[in-house]
């Protein structure tokens, strides 16, 4: 199979409670130092965390739910709206880091952190992967990245090209204090109302930090010990068990009720960024 023919996305992989892994992916994202100032200096209103949450966080697993699950008119939909607020998005002077978010080397690095999340995820709530399952998977997983402006060409042809790719990528990593600042918000919840900071942060924060693969961990300065590692393992048990006898509509919450609101939101005409 050509490496750029598309391949039609496992529907059993889509697993809602991946999502409790989505802080620790967006740490991985930003630990390239173009796409941490990039999000950090953005000067794109309505995609502010601390201001808008709830709006950033519903585009963000939009995006998510269009790129996995969407047709091409949708995908070309959101491509638009988001090129228009990316188009806002670029260093300046003063900017400690050259970036763009037009870089396609960014957006494959995006694209490979959602990916491995996806990955990482599928094991930890699904169960193992054999070779040639994790094989499609990875070939539908380009749509992660080509949904935007990434090239079918630019995504490592297999799962083996992606493995040197992304241990090739993991050497240009680093987070610096503002950008580690920000990250420790968003784990620790503090963009939220402060009673729900202080409720739920702890619990975030470990959640996160457990999800993290080690190299990230280090950049980000979190401790984890055994015993952490091994709540963590416990956590994790009890989730996927539940995971496993819950109906397929279930498990895939919230994703078809993102796609369902693009697709609401392309009848009405109203923004979907």
């Amino acid at each position: 199979m050509p490496p750029t023919e598309p391949v039609p996305f496992d529907r059993k992989a889509i697993v809602g409670a991946a999502l409790l892994a989505g802080g620790a992916n967006v740490i991985m994202q930003l630990a390239r130092p173009g796409v941490g100032y990039g999000v950090i200096e953005s000067p794109v209103e309505s995609g502010q965390l601390h201001r808008h949450p709830i709006k950033r966080a519903r585009t963000t697993f939009s995006y998510l739910a269009v790129a996995i699950m969407g047709t091409p008119q949708e995908k070309a939909a959101f491509r638009k709206a988001v090129n228009k607020a990316h188009a806002q998005v670029r260093s300046g002077p003063a900017s400690p880091v050259p970036y763009n978010a037009f870089d396609r080397e960014l957006q494959l690095w995006v694209a490979a952190c959602l990916y491995r999340g996806l990955e990482d995820t599928y094991r930890s709530f699904i169960g193992p992967i054999d070779p040639a399952e994790r094989e499609r998977l990875y070939r539908s997983a380009a749509t992660l990245g080509t949904t935007l402006q990434v090239r079918p060409e630019d995504w490592p042809p297999d799962r083996a090209a992606f493995e040197e790719y992304w241990q090739r990528e993991l050497k240009k990593i680093a987070i610096d204090e503002p950008v580690r600042r920000y990250l420790g918000d968003l784990a620790d919840l503090r963009f939220l109302p402060g009673p729900v900071s202080l409720l739920f942060g702890p619990a975030n924060r470990f959640v996160t930090t457990g999800f993290l693969p080690p190299e990230f961990r280090e950049q980000m300065r979190l401790p984890w010990s055994d015993r952490d590692q091994r709540r963590f393992d416990r956590l994790v048990a009890a989730l996927r068990a539940f995971v496993r006898i819950q109906p397929p509509v279930l498990r895939r919450f919230p994703f078809d009720l993102l796609l369902w609101d693009v697709r609401r939101r392309m009848r009405t005409g109203r923004p979907l960024v």
